[in-house]
């Protein structure tokens, strides 16, 4: 089976704990340079914040910026200290583009 090719670390951005404003710079900063597309990636409670980081640089900061594409699924994370199960947490992926 052919692999799919692996996009380069700078069209993709983790989305965690840190304040929204933090990936909003990290994506303005990424289409400052040659990137069009950017991809968003969230688990769990970040995926509020990720929604967040998007609309607020498509809203106030880059106003061609299109979302081109929302992917949603689950992933199976291993059980946490104590815990006997694995656990499933919700993933999301917002493509952004830049016309």
């Amino acid at each position: 089976m052919a692999e799919k090719p692996k996009s380069k670390p700078s069209d993709v951005i983790f989305v965690g704990n840190k304040p929204p404003m933090s990936y909003v710079l990290a994506i303005i900063t990424a289409f400052s340079g040659t990137n069009t597309e950017i991809t968003l990636k969230a688990r769990g409670q970040a995926i509020t914040t990720a929604v967040d980081c998007a609309e607020i640089t498509r809203n106030r900061f880059i106003k061609e910026l299109k979302v081109t594409k929302i992917a949603i699924g689950t992933a199976e994370m291993p059980p946490r200290e104590g815990e006997t199960r694995s656990r499933m947490v919700s993933t999301m992926e917002i493509t952004l583009t830049k016309t």
